[in-house]
């Protein structure tokens, strides 16, 4: 999906978003996503990794495979899309602990995706 922009408001929402980061998520490299603050995994990663109550964003590789996730590092990002921290694979794992985004997808990305 080269030269086709994934997300309409990103850097609305999300305007200290390292510039490396943006084009690697906009280009569909790396996925982002929301973290829920509200789940039991939330709650408890917070007492062992203090640094995650200020994440609000997390980015990662969608095309790892899970067996291999071990290998991937998360990096967490604040409000703001600030770059916080990066947690190895072999921390913790995303399951559970993801909601979606909220920013807008472009209808050019919508219909190269459905393709």
């Amino acid at each position: 999906m080269k030269n086709i922009e994934k997300y309409l408001n990103i850097k609305e929402k999300l305007p200290k978003l390292p510039e490396v980061l943006l084009n690697t998520i906009q280009s569909d490299v790396l996925e982002l996503n929301k973290v829920d603050r509200t789940c039991e995994k939330y709650l408890n990663l917070s007492t062992r990794i203090p640094e995650i109550k200020e994440a609000h964003y997390v980015i990662f590789s969608k095309y790892v495979d899970k067996s291999d996730h071990k290998y991937e590092k998360f990096i967490f990002l604040g409000i703001d899309g600030e770059e916080l921290f990066d947690v190895s694979g072999l921390e913790i794992d995303l399951y559970g602990l993801l909601i979606c985004v909220d920013l807008n997808v472009t209808d050019e990305y919508k219909a190269v995706s459905s393709k």
